[in-house]
């Protein structure tokens, strides 16, 4: 996983290599950022480069401890702690079906 490149401009922290995260992932980048967004308190946007722009001032840290909360419940399977899983919705719930294991767990 690539460490989060980020930088102050103005009252915007911007998450330059977001989209590289995203792909190291294999998750949706509106997913990833809104999770991120929620995890930090603040509001975000996709910019047209795919950076992340965050109001406020957020610290490389910050930003890392976010995708590793986001990667521990939406990415590693909970059975196997593989990566190899995708995200299902079922009955409005989204669910993580691991494609290593076999097993499926709530998110």
């Amino acid at each position: 996983m690539p460490d989060p490149e980020v930088r102050k401009e103005g009252n915007v922290t911007v998450f330059e290599n977001f989209r590289d995260v995203c792909q190291e992932l294999s998750r949706e980048a509106d997913h990833v950022m809104k999770f991120l967004q929620d995890e930090v308190g603040t509001s975000a946007r996709i910019d047209e480069s795919g950076r992340v722009r965050l109001t406020g001032d957020f610290g490389a840290k910050r930003i890392s401890d976010a995708i590793e909360a986001y990667t521990e419940q939406y990415v590693l399977c909970s059975e196997c702690d593989l990566p190899d899983t995708n995200i299902e919705r079922e009955q409005g719930a989204e669910r993580l079906q691991c494609t290593a294991c076999g097993a499926r767990s709530p998110t």
